[in-house]
Formats: C-alpha cells, structure tokens, sequence
C-alpha cells in the first residue's frame, strides 16, 4: 500500500557554517527517504534555517549586521554543501517567515485557551551596559564549586558543576565586561507539568505509529523516562518557559508587547511552516497532510542532544493545540574522528566544504557513513585508514569489479547481449527477495546490516566469477563451440544481473553512481526503481569507468589545514601578542591591494539606537566627503575627534547597515581581551601628513 510521509530534519542554527554532524544527519535522512521513494511512496522532505534567538542576533550586531543579513549569508553557503552531497530536500525555509509567524502565534494561542499558558515574575541577570536581560551563556564569573575562573552562567567547564548564574562569584556581562544586576520581569510559561501534559507524554513515549513501530528508540524511551518517572517514580517535569524580553531577534508574542517566543517554541513550528510554504508552491493541501486524523506519517531525524525538547515539548505542543502528533523520532548520536572530539586545533575536525573543495567523490563519505549508522543511539567513528580500506575495497575492489570485468566480454563477443541458461524466473526471484531484505534494513535504518548484505553478495558474485574462469573460455573464442560462447555469456550476463540488482540497492546511498549505471550502461531513462532488481537485462552499453579509488594522499588533506590556518594556529600557540595571534604570511602584492588613505575627520555625531557606532564624515582628499560607521563610541566623544586626522582603508565595498551606508573603515588598535585589557585606539599619523596621501 502507498504510504504519504512528511520528513524533516533537526534546522541547523543560522549563526555558523554546516560542521560534518549536519552533512551526517542530512546523509542519514536523504538515504532514508530515496529508499522510500524507490518503492513508490510520496514522501515531502522539508527543512529550514534555525534563525531567532540571543546569539544570531548578538552576532550580527558584532558584525555590523542585521540579524536577517548574517542568516542570509549562510543560507547562501547552503546549496554548496546539499547539492555537493547530493542531498535532495524538496524545500528549504526559514523559521524567520511570515508562515512560522502565524503558525507559532496560533499554537500559542490555542495553548493559551486551554489553559496551558501562565505569567510569572522572574529575576535574572540583567546587563545596563548593554540593556538586555542575559542569557546563561553570556554571564561568566568563578565557579563556586571548584573557583575557575571564567565559567559560563549555567556550568563549569573545569569542573562540570550545574549551577544558576546567581551562584557565580564576581559575575559579568561577557557582552560588555559590565557586572550584571538581578532585575524583575514577567514571563510566560508553557506549563508542561499540568497532569493532562504528563498524562499525554507517557502514553505517546512508549505508543506505536500507525505502522505498529515504537515511535521512539529503546534508549530514547529509557531517557523519557528520567522525566516522566517509570512507574516506581513520579514524573519530575518542569514548566517551560516560552518568553524573552526585548531586545530578541524572534517571534512577538500575542497582546505582550516587548515579549517574544524564546527560539525553541517557534524553532520546531519551522517544520510545519517549511511545509506549508511547500504545499503552496506545489498546490498540495497542507491541512489535509497535517490534521491530526491523517494517515500522513510525520517523521523528524535528529541528534541525540535535543530529545527533550522533540520527545516532550514538540509533541505536547502539538496535541495541545489540536495538530497532528509525530509518528516516529528517529535519533542519532555524534560523529568522531579516529576516536576524538572533532578539533580544528588538532586537526581532528572535518570540514565538508574542504572535502568538496579537494575533490574527494562526494559518495565516499555517503557510503562510509551509511555502513557505520545503524538504527540505535550510537555515536560513529570518522577513521582514515578505515576510510581508505573500506572504499577501496567495497566499492571498487567488490562492487564496480564485477562490471568493469564481465562488461567487457559481452560488448567485445556478443554485442552487448546478454543471455541466461538458467530459468529467468528463479533469478530474478532471488534478487527480488534480497532486494526486499535490503529495503526493509534501509527503511528501519540498519543501514550497516544493508550494506554488509550487498557486499557479501558481491563477493559471491565474483567468487562466482572467478570460480568460472571466463578469460579461459575468452581465449579460444573464435574456435570455440555454441556451447562454450554460451557458457561464456551466461558467465558474464548472470555477473552482469548482479552488479545491476546491487546498483538498485546502493540507490539510496550512492544515488550519482548509480544514476550512470542505469542511464549508461543499462540503457534506462531514469533512476532505478526497487522493481528494478528482479528484472534480468538483456543488453547493455559498453562499459565506462566508474569510479576511482580513494587517494590516501589527498585524504590526508582533509586534515591538515590550508597553510593560512596553520600559521594562525602556530602563532596562537607560540606567540599571541595582544592577546591574538599574529595573522597568516602575506606578500607584498596581498598588500599592494589594501589602499590606505589619510584622512581627516570633518565631523563626528552620535548614531541614535546605537550603544556603539559614531558615524563620521572624512575628507580623504576627494571632491566629496565620505560616510564611516566606526564602533568606538565607548572610547571617544565625539567633539574629542572632530578635526583629528587618520588612517582609513578606502577602497573597501560599501556596506549597507541599518544606519547607513558605511564607505570604509577607519583603523583603530585594541587588545583582543577587552574586558582585561580595556581600550580602543584610533590611529593618527604624526604632523605634515594631509588628507588623500597614501599609506606605504
């Protein structure tokens, strides 16, 4: 029976470029669903761009950014890293949009009707330098368990203690080094400890979906549990809170001016949103995909890190506001790198855009992250050498072997026809019923066991193969009976119906490849389908290369930083004078491209909404004035700076701000730590130099 799914992934945060564990969940899902997709299924793969919240916000401020221009900049980085991996989502949005504001507005509401929605006063660290309630991770001080220093609002990073904020001795602002005062606020409070929420999240956690599978993992269900208690323990859940006070890039609350969703309530609304936006421009009818009476199966792939909020929060509010619940979470842990936490310093981190930047095939890695996953909550290893061997040795030593071998006889004596001395029937129901094994290892993600199945088939076929002696029979050819050109052709065509029925069941996992083998060597105009396994050819294209086999060399590229990043990471270790270390070898061409101007400062003001910015006008020597936005407001007033002379870099692309345009860059010293070492410095050139001139 055809089956409808909608399937998302975890949204990857929009303050930072894709990191290997978003290529490996992406992999995980996109396997999952062609493998659906093979067997007739409509399948609706969304995702989006994780965009509200504190630090994109702080970020893009650091940067002279409005929050929606730093999201932009990295969705612009996206179709890089899916297309270069040959992930396929049908639509990709963003929980910054006009759906994902009505939709998080009216599960609120409707959560607020049911009486799930209370207010409470709050006190929390609040910072009046720069005039915002703080977030755990920007308040530091000393732990005051183990007295490091420096340790985040919420944990000690040299100890691991959990503690409140108002339990660091000396706290303050890591924003503005200001110290932080306990202030009031009201805020709003999802109440998941209401009986009714308990009640619903024990029944969901240990249910089935509608195809009698748990909707959670054994491991995830067992971690439910330390939540929602196991029978001999009551349930230890907490109320939520929803809400954030202004400033915050997000969402606004209903009739709460100043007070938005704090970025989990509207974060997995994106889903919903995602799809709906991809219902309109499909002309699909998204209610009917997501009414809760639906035979429509919902279907989220994410990391083992954030089950409490999609294993309690996500489907709690859900049913509470009258929506169609998930039917399966599918939970996956971490990647490592021959057994280490990934590290750039160490040289232990993975970069996809350099392993596409390299050239190495993108199915390499889908192929060797497909055969490490399996469908429990383990994390998988990331080693080289393994790396290397495994390739090498399945797919081009096992796998693209059998082709490479047998294709070649038939084209040269047969004219690309094959031909079987065995009942077609039988053959094709043996492929057909390990086709079946093999979707059914893909579907209930044991994607390893899938491929530790094809591989041995593929040793049988070549050991087959080779068992028969083909070239023997090859040699005397022209010579040779009716019989022994049929043995040979049976040989090589009973070779040949294998290597296609693996290349059906590799689909899912290596879909460029196999697209070639079905279109070029086979003939068909499309990519196989799982029928495609049970139906013997009977011709075939002349055989063209594949694939080639993994260089250990350029392998080892992938972990040795490009020479600038290496010579940062040699200064920061060796040498950090002002508190950084010097930046990576340039010549003097590099230089020759940076035009440095003298300039004079004509006129210096305050830039209203900022904390940060003065905007000054300088006259470089050309006929008219120019506009710079320069953030040293903290260490000059702007009379103290007007008449002063500079250096400026004038050839820099103007940069559209939310204050203006800004055409250059005035230059100014400070120690990186500025809470330890306080200051900024404008440059100005010693007496005689004029505006204009250059700096050599």
């Amino acid at each position: 029976m055809s089956r409808t799914l909608f399937v998302t992934t975890a949204l990857p945060y929009a303050n930072g470029s894709f990191h290997i564990g978003h290529i490996m969940e992406y992999i995980q899902a996109d396997i999952w669903v062609r493998n659906l997709r093979m067997a007739g299924h409509t399948v609706h793969f969304v995702g989006a761009d994780d965009t509200h919240g504190a630090p994109v916000m702080l970020k893009a401020e650091s940067e002279g950014l409005t929050p929606q221009q730093l999201v932009a900049r990295y969705a612009a980085e996206r179709p890089t890293y899916l297309n270069g991996f040959n992930i396929e989502f049908d639509f990709w949005h963003s929980t910054d949009s006009p759906e994902n504001v009505e939709l998080s507005q009216d599960i609120y509401r409707s959560l607020r009707d049911a009486g799930l929605i209370e207010t409470r006063q709050i006190e929390q660290f609040f910072d009046p330098v720069k005039g915002m309630f703080l977030p755990d991770r920007y308040i530091k001080g000393e732990c005051p368990k183990c007295h490091a220093r420096d340790q985040y609002g919420d944990a000690c990073e040299a100890c691991g203690a959990v503690y409140a904020p108002t339990d660091l001795i000396e706290p303050y602002s890591s924003l503005t080094g200001a110290k932080p005062v306990l202030k009031s606020s009201e805020h709003f409070f999802f109440k998941l400890s209401d009986p009714r929420c308990v009640s619903f999240l024990q029944d969901w956690t240990t249910g089935k979906n509608v195809r009698g599978v748990p909707r959670l993992q054994a491991e995830v269900l067992a971690k439910t549990r330390e939540w929602l208690g196991n029978g001999q323990t009551e349930a230890n859940l907490g109320d939520w809170d929803i809400s954030r006070d202004a400033p915050y890039f997000g969402i606004e609350i209903p009739d709460a001016p100043g007070k938005y969703f704090y970025v989990w309530l509207d974060a997995p609304v994106g889903y919903l949103a995602s799809l709906k936006a991809y219902c309109k421009s499909q002309g699909l009818d998204y209610n009917a995909i997501v009414d809760p009476e639906s035979h429509t199966e919902q279907v989220h792939f994410i990391g083992k890190d954030i089950v409490y909020f999609h294993a309690l929060f996500w489907p709690a509010t859900l049913e509470f506001s009258g929506r169609k619940t998930p039917d399966q979470l599918n939970v996956h842990g971490f990647i490592t790198v021959s057994g280490e936490k990934m590290s750039k310093s160490r040289g232990t981190g993975i970069s996809p855009l350099r392993y596409l930047e390299l050239g190495l095939n993108p199915e390499w890695l889908r192929y060797y992250i497909a055969a490490k996953l399996n469908s429990r909550v383990e994390d998988i290893d990331f080693n080289p050498d393994d790396f290397v061997a495994r390739v090498n040795s399945d797919l081009i030593g096992k796998y693209v072997n059998i082709a490479s071998r047998a294709a070649n006889f038939i084209s040269k004596h047969f004219d690309g026809q094959l031909r079987y001395a065995g009942d077609r029937a039988v053959l094709e129901d043996g492929w057909k019923i390990i086709a079946q094994s093999i979707a059914n290892d893909l579907e209930s993600r044991e994607y390893g066991r899938a491929i530790r199945e094809i591989m041995a088939q593929a040793d049988q076929i070549n050991q087959a193969f080779d068992a028969a002696q083909p070239w023997v029979l090859a040699k005397g050819i022209a010579d040779a009976s009716a019989e022994q050109r049929e043995s040979l052709q049976d040989i090589c065509s009973c070779a040949i119906a294998g290597f296609k029925a693996l290349s059906v069941m590799l689909t899912p996992i290596l879909p460029a490849l196999t697209a070639r083998v079905a279109t070029e060597l086979f003939g068909l105009q499309r990519a196989f389908m799982w029928s495609d396994a049970a139906v013997l050819p009977d011709h075939i294209a002349p055989f063209k290369h594949l694939m080639q086999r993994v260089d250990a060399a350029l392998l080892e590229q992938l972990f040795i930083a490009p020479e600038s990043e290496n010579k940062a990471i040699e200064n920061e270790i060796i040498d950090s004078p002002g508190g950084e270390a010097i930046a990576p070898t340039i010549n003097i061409d590099d230089f020759a491209k940076i035009d440095l101007r003298i300039a004079k400062i004509v006129a210096c003001e305050l830039v209203e909404g900022s904390t940060k910015l003065l905007k000054l006008t300088l006259d470089v020597g050309e006929k008219n004035t120019r506009q710079v936005f320069s953030g040293i407001q903290s260490a000059y007033k702007p009379v103290d700076l007007i008449g002063k002379y500079t250096v400026m870099v004038a050839n820099l692309a103007p940069r559209k701000m939310k204050f203006g345009v800004s055409e250059g860059m005035v230059l100014a010293a400070g120690h990186a730590d500025e809470k330890a070492n306080p200051g900024i410095y404008v440059l100005e050139p010693m007496t005689g130099a004029q505006p204009g001139m250059r700096v050599r």
